[in-house]
Parts: C-alpha cells; structure tokens; sequence
C-alpha cells in the first residue's frame, strides 16, 4: 500500500530548468566559460557542489566553485522572489495528493531555494518533509536523497512512489526503490530507457490522480 510521496522540484513541480540554463549560461559567459551542446542534460540532478565544480573544471568558469555557487543560487532566489514558474497543474496536484498521503520533497535544489519555494502557500503547507542533496553525501543518480527522505517520512520503499523527470532523477528513485512516476519533459526530455524503467508515465501533474497512485501497489 502506498503510504507516501515524494516529488522532485525542478521541472516536475516547478519549471525550472529553463531559468536555471538561463542563469547559469549567464554566469558562465561572464566569467570566460563555454556553453556545451549537452551541457544542461548533464547538469540536471546534480548537487550544487557538483555543479559548480562542473562549470569551473569542465566549462571554464575562472572562480572558485563556492563563488560559482553562491552567484548562481542568488539569481535563482531573485528570480523565484520575482515570479516561481510553476509547472502546469503543480500547485492543484499538490493539495489534491496531500489530502491523501503525507508528501515529501527530494529536490537538487540548495536549501536556500527550497526555503523561498516552500514560502510559497502552493507548495509550504503540505509537505511534511523537504531535503536537498547538499544534505546527503551523494547527490542524483544515487540513491541517498530519497532514502533520507523516507527515513523522515517513516515509511519504507515499496510503500512510497517518487515523481520524477530527469534521467538522474528517475534513476535516484529506482535505486532507492521506490515507485517511480515520470513526467517528462518535453524541453530536456530524459533518457527513454529511465522512462520505460518507470512504473507510471503521464503527460503532466494534471493527469496525475490518487487513484492513478493508488494502484502502483
């Protein structure tokens, strides 16, 4: 039986993806980096201390990874203070869901982004649990974001189901064995064999029900 859920933020719950490349291109054109053609697929599901490593050691990014990182997070909180681009659906799916099940969050945001998300009253008031994976020692494709988060939320893998859409995400959830939901995104879609591996795929939150959840067990 299903007893809990667990929602990735960017670009499952928030459409994100598209501010963090927008801020991170910035960054990286500034400070005498390059732009690589798969640079944003790679960097989706990655740690902060991943990603800033990232743009410096393999984008050229000439300032220290911690610089890298607390001028990329302040965009983003800029940004979200301005307007939180919420995914279609993402704030009705939300409360729908939490009237049934207690929801945690899993996200590769830092803390100081989930803190501004979670200051919204779409999303604050019904997640139990909310964790980043500067909070753990591996951050996506492994496992340990969700098992921390289900450790929290009491509950045991095969009683949780995870929604998730990148490639790292939907493999995180996988190894950490829970039921995994992917939503795909049509803009950075993850690999197709992430997607078949999953559970439940749907279009979006919309379509995403209790009853739909329910059956997973």
């Amino acid at each position: 039986m299903i007893k809990a859920m667990v929602f990735d933020l960017d670009s499952v719950l928030l459409d994100s993806e598209p501010v963090w490349e927008d801020v991170r291109r910035q960054v990286v054109a500034e400070t005498g980096g390059h732009w690589n053609p798969d640079t944003q697929s790679r960097l989706m599901g990655m740690s902060t201390a991943e990603w800033a490593n990232f743009l410096g050691a393999d984008l050229g990014v000439r300032l220290p990874p911690e610089l890298i990182a607390h001028t990329v997070i302040e965009r983003m909180a800029a940004r979200y203070r301005d307007h939180l681009p919420l995914m279609h659906g993402a704030a009705q799916a939300v409360r729908r869901l939490a009237r049934r099940w207690p929801l945690g969050m899993a996200s590769s945001s830092p803390p100081a982004l989930i803190e501004v998300v979670l200051s919204d009253p779409a999303f604050g008031p019904h997640f139990s649990v909310a964790m980043s994976t500067e909070q753990v020692a591996h951050g996506k494709p492994a496992p340990d974001i969700y098992i921390a988060v289900m450790q929290r939320l009491g509950v045991t893998p095969p009683q949780c189901a995870a929604v998730e859409d990148s490639t790292n995400g939907l493999a995180s959830a996988a190894r950490a064995g829970l039921h995994v939901i992917a939503i795909p995104h049509p803009r950075y879609p993850p690999d197709p064999d992430a997607v078949r591996a999953a559970s439940l795929v749907v279009p979006d939150l919309s379509a995403l029900t209790p009853e739909l959840v329910a059956n997973l067990s």
